[in-house]
C-alpha cells in the first residue's frame, strides 16, 4: 500500500504515545476472549496446505443464507458496476472538488493518503458520502509507526514491530480496536492494514518496521489480533502484501521487486494468509487481501503480482479465499507505471481477478471507466466474474451478504 508520507519525518522526531490504558480491563478481557474464541489453535499454524488442496467438509452444513447482494448489483448500470471496482486517490486540500470525484465517477471507494487531516475534520467526509448513490468506502492506510494519518488529530500509534516488541496480542487489539474508532468517527471505513508481510528489513527500509516480525507465527498472532480489534472498532481491514513482500529485493515504490521463489514463500511469508484466510479460517469472510506488485519466480510470468491471473488463483484455489482481494496502488508506484499507464494497469488488474483497482492519483476517472467498459465489452472483462466482484465490493462495505 502506498505509504506517501504526511510530512518529512525527522529521524529524531519524537513520538506522542498515546495510552490504551483507557479501555478498561473488562473490555481488554472480552476482547481476548472474542480472539481467541475466534482464532483458536489455528493463530499458532506453522505449516502451509500444498497447493490445491481441498478444505475438509464440515460435519454439518449450516443453511445458506439467501444472497441479497445480487439484487444490488443487478439494480446498478454496467458503467456503475465498474466503477464500485474503483478505490481513487482525492485530495484532502481541496474537499469540494473531492465532493466533484465522487459525484460525477459514482466510484466504490476513496483513498486519503499524504496529509489527509482537512478532510478528517469538521465531518467533511459527509458531503463525500451525500455525493455518493452507493455507499462510499473512505480507506486510508493506518499502520502505526511511519504509516499514520490520524496521529496529529487522535495520538500516535507505534509501528507494529514496535508493538510486537513491547505489548501482548491482547494489547494490540485493544489499541487496534480504540484507533478504529477513532478513524470510524471520522468517517473512515476502510483500513488498509495490517500488514502481514514477514521481514526482518531493517526498520526504515520499504517494509521494516512495519512488519510485526520475521516470525511467521508472531507476524500471524499479532496481525489476527490488530485484525480483530479493528473490526470491533466498525472498520473493515485489508492484509497486505500478498504473496509476501518483507523479503523482496527493492521497493516497488520506486520499481520492480522480485521476491524470493514461490517455493521459498510457502515456507515463511505465506503462512499467515494460510493460517488466517480461506474457509475455516479466523478471519476468513472478514477481512479483504491487497496484492502487492511483485514478480515472483514460479508464479509471476512478465508482469507483477497485482496484475496476474496467477497470483489471485493462488489466493483463491490454493488457499480458498472468497473475500475482496484489491490492488496495490496502481497510479503512483514504479513498479507498474514504468510499465503501464494508468487505464491499461487498471483494467488488467480488473481482468486479472482484482475485485478492487486502486489508485492514490487524483486524475480523471472517466478514461479508467471507458478502458474498463471497452474491456468487458472485449471480453476481457467477464460479465459473470465482475458481478461477482462487485458483489463482494458490495459485501465488504456492509451492504449485503452474499449467499
Amino acid at each position: 500500500m502506498p505509504h506517501l508520507p504526511r510530512r518529512p519525518h525527522p529521524v529524531v522526531r519524537q513520538r506522542r504515545r498515546r495510552s490504551t490504558g483507557l479501555l478498561t480491563a473488562a473490555v481488554v478481557g472480552a476482547l481476548t476472549a472474542g480472539l481467541v474464541a475466534v482464532a483458536g489453535p489455528q493463530l499458532t499454524a506453522t505449516t502451509t496446505p500444498a497447493p490445491g488442496a481441498q478444505p475438509q467438509a464440515a460435519d454439518a452444513a449450516p443453511a445458506t443464507p439467501a444472497d441479497t447482494c445480487a439484487p444490488r448489483v443487478a439494480a446498478l448500470s454496467v458503467r456503475d458496476r465498474l466503477a464500485q471496482r474503483l478505490m481513487v486517490g482525492v485530495d484532502a486540500s481541496d474537499p469540494a472538488g473531492a465532493t466533484a470525484i465522487v459525484r460525477g465517477s459514482r466510484v466504490g471507494g476513496v483513498f486519503l493518503g499524504g496529509n489527509a487531516t482537512a478532510l478528517l475534520q469538521q465531518n467533511r467526509l459527509d458531503a463525500l458520502q451525500k455525493a455518493s448513490p452507493t455507499p462510499l468506502a473512505v480507506a486510508v492506510d493506518e499502520e502505526g509507526g511511519r504509516v499514520q494519518r490520524i496521529d496529529e488529530l487522535d495520538g500516535d500509534v507505534p509501528s507494529a514491530r514496535e508493538m510486537a516488541a513491547s505489548r501482548t496480542p491482547e494489547q494490540v487489539t485493544a489499541t487496534a480496536r480504540e484507533r478504529a474508532g477513532q478513524l470510524r468517527a471520522r468517517g473512515v471505513t476502510w483500513n488498509l492494514a495490517p500488514s502481514v508481510d514477514v521481514s526482518d528489513q531493517p526498520a526504515s527500509s520499504v517494509i521494516g518496521d512495519r512488519s510485526f516480525s520475521n516470525d511467521p507465527d508472531t507476524v500471524t498472532r499479532y496481525a489476527a489480533a490488530w485484525a480483530e480489534g479493528q473490526q470491533a472498532g466498525g472498520v473493515y481491514g485489508v492484509l497486505k502484501h500478498f504473496p509476501g513482500h518483507g523479503h523482496s529485493s527493492g521497493d516497488s515504490h520506486k520499481g520492480s521487486v522480485s521476491t524470493p521463489s514461490l517455493q521459498e514463500l510457502w515456507a515463511s511469508d505465506l503462512k499467515p494468509y494460510a493460517a488466517l484466510v480461506g474457509p475455516g479460517k479466523p478471519l476468513d469472510g472478514r477481512v479483504g487481501v491487497m496484492l502487492g506488485h511483485l514478480d515472483v519466480p514460479g508464479l509471476t510470468s512478465d508482469v507483477p503480482s497485482s496484475i496476474d491471473p496467477a497470483a489471485y488463483r493462488l489466493l483463491r484455489t490454493d488457499y480458498g479465499f472468497d473475500g475482496l482481494a484489491m490492488t496495490d496502488d496502481l497510479g503512483a508506484m514504479k513498479a507498474i507505471t514504468d510499465r503501464f499507464g494508468l487505464a491499461e494497469a487498471t483494467t488488467r488488474a480488473l481482468a486479472a481477478g482484482a475485485d478492487v483497482a486502486l489508485s492514490s492519483n487524483v486524475t480523471p476517472v472517466a478514461p479508467l471507466l471507458d478502458a474498463a467498459e471497452k474491456a468487458l465489452a472485449d471480453g476481457r472483462i467477464t460479465a459473470a466474474g465482475n458481478d461477482t466482484a462487485v458483489a463482494r465490493v458490495l459485501e465488504a462495505k456492509g451492504l449485503c451478504r452474499r449467499g
